[in-house]
């Protein structure tokens, strides 16, 4: 089930983290850099609840997808957040918490796969939440402007992505507790 659509639509994800970034370089006004930006952030990012949704509904799920979908969705964030150092709108500070927290709990479903204990590691509803809440931040630091007049979304955005980096070390700590019995099994 390579090729399915679900799989397709999380290939766009990853096809999507150059395209970002290459708008950056686009001889246009900062503004329209920032809403061609951010709309393509959106619609890429909606692209992870659509792909699981048509999996299930098409009968199209696959262990190939289960692994590909995590990882889409982490390299779209961290290099979104690493544009967003770039152009100071991010501090480098979280995009260490948010990527280093990925980096080391991939490792660890790594490891925990590896023994047989997945089930330790599994997706929790904390992770989802500090997944949302990264989805919405980034596109705010992205448009980096006044929307509707009204919200200032660098100052959300920033407030957004600390949270966020907050939700991250929180669902770190959660995984670490939950995998902390079969290290220590593992470690004699």
């Amino acid at each position: 089930m390579f090729l399915t659509i679900p799989t397709l639509m999380t290939w766009t994800r990853i096809v999507a983290i150059p395209l970002i970034v290459g708008v950056f370089y686009l001889n246009i006004a900062p503004a329209e850099r920032n809403l061609i930006a951010t709309v393509m952030f959106i619609v890429f990012a909606a692209t992870d609840w659509l792909d699981g949704f048509l999996a299930r509904r098409l009968n199209q799920t696959s262990s190939f997808g289960a692994f590909l979908d995590p990882v889409a969705d982490k390299f779209l964030v961290c290099a979104s957040l690493l544009v967003l150092v770039h152009l100071q709108r991010a501090d480098v500070f979280v995009a260490l918490i948010i990527i280093g927290r990925e980096i080391a709990i991939s490792a660890l479903r790594e490891w925990m796969a590896l023994i047989g204990a997945t089930k330790s590691v599994a997706v929790h509803m904390l992770g989802k939440v500090k997944t949302t809440v990264q989805m919405i931040a980034i596109p705010f630091l992205l448009f980096d402007g006044t929307l509707l007049g009204l919200i200032n979304t660098h100052l959300w955005g920033t407030w957004l992505i600390w949270i966020s980096a907050i939700l991250t070390v929180w669902s770190m700590v959660y995984y670490l507790k939950k995998a902390i019995p079969e290290i220590r099994a593992r470690a004699k």
